[in-house]
């Protein structure tokens, strides 16, 4: 075949971004930046020229394998037939829910299942027909906060404001790192070109964070916040906004009296006292919010992923509403998306707390439980302990609280099946996986991201392979072990039974049209399910012409939406919420002055995480073209804390929490302020068992998840805390 020339999305981040492929038959010859692609405007990272090695990679598995003997170092695969797995999973969690009730089985749905479409539009579908409430995702070790907010403020857990950045005039990141991420709960691509403009109009960047990311080494300002007080800054700042005449929020805004009474004890000088942060900065930042002409405030995993991560962000979220910035061009704005998931009541507005985890009584929010609570829901023995695990696009071992310790649970169970495409630290523990077909071999549609995009776009990516004869696409094997689980079970019915004729028939009837709408759902197509979505909602686009349109097609940039776009009942703002303002009490409750507070008996500095830019999370470090360069695993310590210590740049150094201790080495910098140390998320492949990847032996680095703790999580949500972790570090002997 002669040389092509093809426009897909990449689907290895939020960020989207369209890229050119030039592929010569079964090969790819080059990827590039799309230039004329509207949103990403031909802004690549390395991790986007990395796929056609994961396309190639010879320890991508390709077809289905069975465990022989108990997991560990010694446990053996071979390989099994499409139909036979297919049987043998769909017969287990049929004859365990049948045996111990339907929330023996567990899930756990990792962050890969929402950059793809096949998971999002089948792989739901065979969660729902699971019907265990041990659900769990990435969501409880990530944006949990963002999501409870949204519902509580706009009505829906998905209507997320994101910055206006290509119209902003003041733009405060707040444990946000897009230089590194791309944007995270922003789809925000081409993040360096966009930041150049933003300086060319005369606007500025401020960045709040412990550590001197590679954003705030670009930035106008670079505000030190030790880990776990972001709380403090924001509500002062919502203070100052209130007691100095400074708000001016909409007139469907109601509540800021109240608010203004709940952060009165928040002031200025207990933020610095706090926080580092001095109280002149934090006095200084309220202003410029108040007086720009268009602002915008985004906080992200640093302020997500701590004790207070839920007032975090009600805090971020207010200071836009006061000042007058949200639905503001060049604010924070809602999207509009082609395919509005939320409009058509294709996503729920969301729930807190319909139930309540078995062991230590963390609430769910829309369906699923902090994953911080998944061991204990293993290892209690007990009704409703979980005896099996199904785990799609996961690595939870790797990338929750005490991995290890999750592991070793994961070890005990009676039946565990795995959709994954690598034998990793996870998926070692399971009985079956299942792998999917590769990103180069599946077609694509953003269903989640248009919603976060800071242009309204809509882009259709083609797969650039035909998927080979022996692979199965993740929503066809969603499918087919939907199909078989509703097939065992309708045989299985009892005739008889302690339920009468009228009651089984009862259940039967309600049981219906669920069973008729997943059984539709999946013997369609995602490639049909979007085309339907397109015409019912009277887009006037169709899969086809996208297609066809290379980039996709540009609907503009961010439109004002509110009051209209609110799902709350009266189509109004509340900012006095009594789960937030609970919290806010209790952190009032608190000491005034850090100096103050009791020694933390688990360690004297605070640990946080990082991610590189190429990195992606706990994978694709088997890619030749990403694990080149300088080592990205050590720990980040400040020149004062290692003198203190006695430790010399590049020496080993033993970290140690409440869970458990990692060795690893460290740098020596003050791109962390003093009492803060920084290890990455997504290491550690080198020391599990099993692990079968060409250039995990040649990765050093430790588990971040070692160190964490599922015993702490934010007090709203039970979203697990990654930052701010008391660590004690020594210098390691030899």
């Amino acid at each position: 075949m002669a040389e092509q020339t093809r426009y897909i999305t990449c689907v290895l981040c939020e960020a989207s971004c369209g890229l050119e492929v030039t592929i010569d038959g079964p090969s790819v010859r080059s990827i590039r930046g799309h230039e004329a692609d509207p949103l990403s405007r031909g802004h690549i990272c390395p991790k986007a020229i990395a796929l056609q090695d994961l396309h190639t990679d010879p320890d991508r598995l390709r077809t289905p394998i069975r465990r022989v003997g108990p997991p560990g170092v010694h446990a053996t695969w071979e390989p099994i037939g499409w139909d036979e797995a297919f049987d043998l999973v769909a017969e287990r969690i049929v004859a365990i829910q049948a045996e111990h009730g339907p929330d023996a089985v567990g899930v756990y749905l990792g962050n890969p299942n929402v950059h793809s479409l096949g998971a999002i539009t089948h792989g739901v579908n065979l969660v729902r027909t699971i019907k265990s409430r041990n659900t769990f995702s990435a969501t409880s070790v990530d944006q949990l906060p963002h999501h409870l907010i949204a519902m509580l403020l706009y009505g829906h857990q998905f209507l997320l404001p994101v910055p206006d950045i290509d119209r902003t005039q003041l733009l405060v990141l707040i444990g946000n790192n897009p230089m590194a991420s791309n944007g995270s709960m922003m789809t925000v691509p081409d993040f360096p070109g966009r930041l150049r403009e933003l300086t060319a109009r005369g606007g500025s960047l401020v960045v709040l964070d412990p550590r001197r990311t590679e954003t705030a080494k670009v930035a106008d300002t670079h505000h030190p916040v030790l880990p776990g007080t972001d709380a403090y800054v924001l509500l002062a700042i919502i203070n100052v906004l209130i007691s100095g005449g400074l708000a001016r929020p909409a007139a469907y805004v109601g509540g800021v009296a109240e608010v203004g009474r709940a952060v009165a004890a928040f002031t200025p000088e207990r933020a610095e006292a706090m926080s580092g942060m001095p109280a002149a900065a934090v006095i200084e930042l309220a202003h410029l919010l108040a007086d720009s002409p268009a602002a915008a405030v985004h906080g992200r995993m640093g302020v997500s992923t701590q004790e207070f991560g839920t007032i975090c962000q009600w805090a971020v979220q207010c200071i836009n509403i006061l000042t007058g910035n949200l639905d503001r061009p060049g604010g924070t704005m809602l999207t509009t998306p082609a395919i509005d998931v939320i409009g058509a009541r294709i996503v729920g507005p969301g729930h807190l707390g319909a139930w309540h985890s078995r062991v230590r009584g963390l609430p769910e929010f829309s369906g699923e439980l902090p994953v911080s609570t998944l061991t204990e829901e293993i290892t209690t023995p007990g009704p409703g302990a979980i005896k099996a695990l199904v785990c799609m696009a996961g690595n939870p071992v790797a990338s929750t609280p005490a991995g290890d310790e999750l592991g070793t649970a994961l070890a005990g169970l009676d039946f565990m099946v795995a959709i994954d495409f690598y034998l990793g630290e996870t998926s070692r523990y399971a009985d079956v996986i299942l792998p999917p077909t590769g990103p180069l071999e599946r077609e694509h549609y953003d269903l989640v991201f248009h919603l976060l995009a800071v242009r309204n776009t809509a882009r259709w990516s083609p797969a650039l392979f035909d998927k080979p004869s022996t692979a199965r696409h993740d929503w066809e094997i969603a499918r087919e072990l939907g199909l078989r689980i509703m097939r065992l079970r309708a045989a299985a019915e009892p005739e008889g039974g302690e339920a009468s004729p009228i009651e089984r028939a009862g259940t039967a009837l309600r049981e219906a049209p669920k069973n008729l709408e997943r059984q539709t759902k999946f013997r369609t197509t995602p490639r049909q399910q979007i085309d339907l979505l397109l015409a019912g909602l009277g887009t006037g686009l169709s899969v086809d012409q996208l297609a066809s349109t290379p980039g996709g097609v540009d609907l503009g940039p961010l439109e004002p939406r509110l009051p209209q776009r609110l799902h709350t009942e009266d189509k109004r703002i509340h900012l006095a919420q009594p789960l937030v303002f609970e919290a806010v009490a209790e952190l009032a409750a608190r000491p005034t002055a850090y100096p103050q507070a009791p020694a933390d008996p688990h360690g004297d500095l605070l640990l946080i995480g990082r991610r590189a830019q190429r990195d992606n999370n706990s994978w694709l470090h088997n890619a030749p073209r990403l694990i080149s360069g300088k080592p990205r695993h050590r720990l980040l310590i400040n020149p004062v804390d290692a003198h203190s210590r006695g430790i010399s740049d590049g020496d080993a150094v033993t970290v140690t929490s409440r869970v458990g201790g990692v060795r690893v080495e460290c740098t020596v910098t003050d791109d962390v302020m003093p009492q803060v140390v920084c290890l990455p998320h997504g290491y550690g492949h080198a020391l599990a068992d099993g692990i079968r990847l060409r250039h995990a032996k040649t990765l050093a680095g430790v588990s971040f998840n070692d160190l964490s703790d599922p015993e702490t999580t934010d007090g709203v949500t039970g979203n697990a805390v990654l930052n701010g972790i008391p660590v004690t570090v020594v210098r390691s002997a030899g």
